[in-house]
């Protein structure tokens, strides 16, 4: 494993190569985020956080219970702890003012929140925190395909909990913003049971999830400007 793909590991932590997909489309669409003041949530070992900073950002790195003791280890080992601050933060009610940040990221989170209406209170603190032209980046689940629906139902031991999001619930969810842009990613990797598996299945999407419909796909990467 070379540096670079040790850094995305790091970052993304399991099923990587379908996850590690958002990082093209942020820049894209996001544009510059160096000198940025940015908010990372629901973070626990710190990884969205390490690539913000890596990109030049000033990060808060929160999660409900503060992150990890890993998550600080990792980020001193790349030499950007002292671009980094922690927090307790929880979504639905963020500590922080209005108009606060530049920049709020957040991957696999919502879901956790457990009803639409959390999920609404909990995008619609992030529109709070965010400075007129500020940007909200995340990556979700998504429903996804019946299958995915079935064997998550089976083998996934948080389903019963989790609320996964259709593409037009995201766009609903979003609507507070001025712009809403997203892509969508994955169809078999989601099947892999280790993360050996799903390095190589993700890798199979990478040429046949283009053929997939976009509804059946089970990540949505979405890029909202204030």
């Amino acid at each position: 494993m070379n540096t670079q793909e040790k850094f995305i590991q790091d970052v993304f932590e399991w099923d990587v190569v379908n996850w590690s997909k958002c990082i093209s489309f942020f820049l894209e669409n996001a544009g510059d985020l160096s000198g940025k003041k940015a908010l990372a949530i629901g973070e626990r070992h710190g990884g969205l956080s390490l690539w913000l900073a890596k990109q030049g950002a000033s990060v808060i790195s929160s999660d409900l219970n503060g992150v990890t003791q890993e998550a600080r280890e990792l980020h001193k080992e790349y030499g950007l702890a002292n671009t980094i601050k922690y927090d307790n933060a929880d979504l639905t009610s963020l500590p922080y003012s209005d108009n606060s940040f530049d920049i709020v990221i957040f991957k696999s989170v919502l879901g956790a929140l457990r009803s639409f209406e959390n999920q609404q209170k909990g995008v619609s603190e992030i529109h709070r925190v965010l400075k007129p032209g500020g940007v909200l980046l995340f990556a979700e689940n998504l429903v996804a395909s019946p299958l995915h629906t079935f064997l998550r139902q089976k083998f996934i031991k948080w389903a019963v909990y989790w609320r996964y999001l259709t593409i037009d619930e995201a766009a609903i969810l979003c609507n507070k913003f001025s712009s809403f842009t997203f892509a969508t990613a994955g169809f078999i990797g989601a099947f892999g049971r280790s993360e050996r598996q799903r390095r190589f299945l993700g890798r199979l999407d990478n040429f046949f999830e283009s053929a997939v419909a976009a509804k059946n796909h089970y990540i949505i990467f979405v890029v909202c400007k204030k």
